[in-house]
C-alpha cells in the first residue's frame, strides 16, 4: 500500500512539471519554495556547479533541466528564462520533501542532481539510508549525504566539494 501512494506521488509530481499544468498551481508551487530563506542560496550553488547547458548537452537545458516528452525548449534561452525553468524544477521537487521540514531544501538540490526515485525509493529500489535515517529522526546525516559522490561507482572529488558546499551553507541544525 505504501509502494503505491508513493508511485502516485512520483507520478504526480512528474506530470506537475509538464507544461499544461495550470498557471495557479505553478505559481502557488514557486511561491511555496521561494519562501523558503535560503531558497535563492539553493539556486546559486546549482547554477554554479551545473553552468549553463548548450547543444553538446542533449538532452539537458539551462541549468540542468532534463527536456520532458512534448516539451519545447531551445538551447537559445537567456539566463533569465534559465534561472526561471530551474525554480520551476526545485519547486516541484520541493514540494515532495516539504514534510521532511528543516531538510526540505538539503534533500530537493541532492534530488535535482541524483533524482528523487534514488532517494524516495522505487519499484524494486529501497528508499535511501539518508531518507531512513530522516525518518528516524536521526538528523546526524553528513555522511549519507557526502556520499553521493559518485560516478558509475567511483568517487568523484568534485562532487564531494560540491556536496559539502550545499550541506555547509543549506543544513538547518
Amino acid at each position: 500500500m505504501m509502494r503505491m501512494a508513493l508511485l502516485l506521488l512520483l507520478a504526480a509530481a512528474l506530470c506537475g512539471s509538464l507544461p499544461a499544468q495550470n498557471m495557479e498551481e505553478t505559481a502557488r508551487l514557486l511561491a511555496l519554495f521561494n519562501s523558503h530563506p535560503k531558497a535563492d542560496i539553493a539556486v546559486e550553488l546549482i547554477k554554479k556547479y551545473e553552468g549553463l547547458h548548450d547543444r553538446s548537452d542533449f538532452p539537458y537545458y539551462g541549468y540542468g533541466h532534463k527536456r520532458l516528452p512534448k516539451e519545447k525548449l531551445s538551447y537559445d534561452m537567456t539566463e533569465e528564462e534559465a534561472e526561471a525553468l530551474l525554480r520551476k524544477d526545485l519547486a516541484v521537487r520541493y514540494r515532495l520533501f516539504r514534510n521532511y521540514k528543516k531538510d526540505a531544501l538539503l534533500l530537493t538540490v541532492l534530488s535535482y542532481n541524483v533524482g528523487q526515485g534514488v532517494l524516495l525509493g522505487h519499484g524494486r529500489y529501497p528508499k535511501s539510508r539518508l531518507i531512513r535515517k530522516l525518518e528516524a529522526g536521526n538528523r546526524d546525516i553528513y555522511r549519507e549525504y557526502v556520499a553521493y559522490c559518485r560516478y558509475k561507482g567511483k568517487p568523484v572529488r568534485s562532487i564531494e566539494r560540491r556536496r559539502k558546499m550545499e550541506f555547509l551553507l543549506l543544513y538547518e541544525p
